[in-house]
């Protein structure tokens, strides 16, 4: 058994809202097994006064390290893995990118193949982030692969798909919608053209869950409310880039004030270039160029970030008037309830795995413990 004590614990109170609790110490092995005043126990791990977190849950990545889903191979599906330990990262969703359909399906059946294969951050399922998008609204995805949705292409997958994002003008009517909640898919409206009443109707429907805010769908207009407006009047969830890229810091806020809490995730987004610094990179079959944080196509479009979690996680808490507990809980207690796992993972209660993560008051991250194995940085093993 290990434990850790001298922290700053972030934990559940009564009413499961998030606190800092100090002169505790947590007990755990792979799961959590004690949080108490006693330090008894054969290896003590020192927080040295920092913060102690439940791990980072992240339900929107593509890549970082050099490496991508897409490349639908084990070894980079492995180097992943090794890498998000470092910003704080203790489960994802790796995520897809729209492609032909049979390279879909083999980044697909490389994550089946390989979900518990690796030491490092927990591979939780996938986010299907296209093909089913609008041309109109593609972003960085290539809009030659662009399809109507069908459920039909990827059933094969539904045991392992956890999000699939659409776009809702396309369809005539909620069958897409209805069978996706049958085998307990998360809808996720986005890269979307659709307008604020379309929208609307399939949130109110079902399709409760918004990719990145903002980015690559109809905008908040006063005569044309968009997909941001049906967001804001609706209890959808929304995935949020808090990188001050994708979202300015104005837009930050205004989330923060016009949703509910429980209601926003924060995410990545991010793709190989992530980690590697500026230069040329690739992101679904076509270059992307890195300078200054900032990742475009050939044409200026802006592609998918190159943010870190503790990063994201920090320009949120400076953004908004989000207190550090309150921005925690977006992106560990949000997106677990969210994928209907927070008996699981989430927060750090008795009986949940052993996943934390250890952050100094400048969000640099100085220990990650995923399933009571400590990881220090990328390079690191289990201790």
């Amino acid at each position: 058994m290990k434990t850790i004590t001298n922290g700053k614990f972030i934990l559940p109170d009564e009413k499961g809202n998030f606190f800092i609790a100090e002169n505790f110490s947590v007990t755990f092995d792979e799961k959590i097994l004690k949080i108490s005043f006693s330090e008894k126990d054969d290896e003590i791990i020192d927080a040295e006064n920092c913060f102690v977190a439940p791990g980072f849950i992240n339900i929107h990545i593509h890549g970082c390290d050099g490496c991508d889903v897409m490349d639908s191979n084990s070894e980079s599906l492995e180097k992943i893995c090794k890498f998000l330990p470092s910003s704080g990262v203790t489960s994802f969703l790796p995520t897809t990118m729209t492609m032909k359909i049979p390279e879909i399906k083999s980044a697909l059946e490389n994550i089946r193949n390989n979900q518990k294969s690796f030491q490092g951050s927990k591979i939780l399922g996938v986010n299907l982030e296209g093909p089913f998008i609008s041309k109109k609204f593609h972003g960085s995805h290539n809009p030659e692969n662009i399809i109507p949705p069908d459920f039909e292409i990827f059933s094969d997958f539904a045991d392992i798909i956890k999000i699939i994002t659409f776009a809702p003008e396309e369809l005539e009517d909620f069958s897409f919608v209805d069978k996706c909640r049958e085998k307990n898919i998360i809808c996720s409206i986005g890269h979307s053209a659709a307008d604020y009443e379309t929208a609307k109707k399939f949130i109110e429907h079902g399709a409760d869950h918004i990719t990145h805010l903002f980015n690559a769908q109809t905008g908040l207009h006063h005569r044309k409310p968009g997909i941001v407006g049906a967001a804001f009047e609706t209890n959808s969830t929304v995935e949020l880039i808090a990188d001050n890229v994708h979202t300015s810091p104005t837009a930050q806020r205004i989330v923060w004030k016009m949703k509910p809490h429980d209601k926003i995730i924060l995410i990545t987004d991010s793709f190989r270039a992530c980690g590697l610094g500026d230069g040329e990179s690739e992101i679904g079959g076509q270059k992307v160029f890195v300078k200054k944080n900032i990742a475009t196509l050939d044409d200026g479009t802006i592609a998918a970030s190159v943010a870190k979690m503790n990063e994201v996680v920090k320009k949120f808490f400076e953004n908004t008037q989000a207190s550090l507990t309150e921005t925690v809980e977006l992106v560990t207690k949000n997106p677990a309830k969210r994928l209907n796992l927070y008996n699981e993972i989430g927060s750090i209660e008795v009986g949940k795995s052993a996943d934390f993560v250890i952050f100094d008051e400048n969000f640099n991250i100085r220990k990650t413990i995923i399933d009571g194995k400590i990881f220090n940085n990328i390079d690191d093993r289990n201790e």
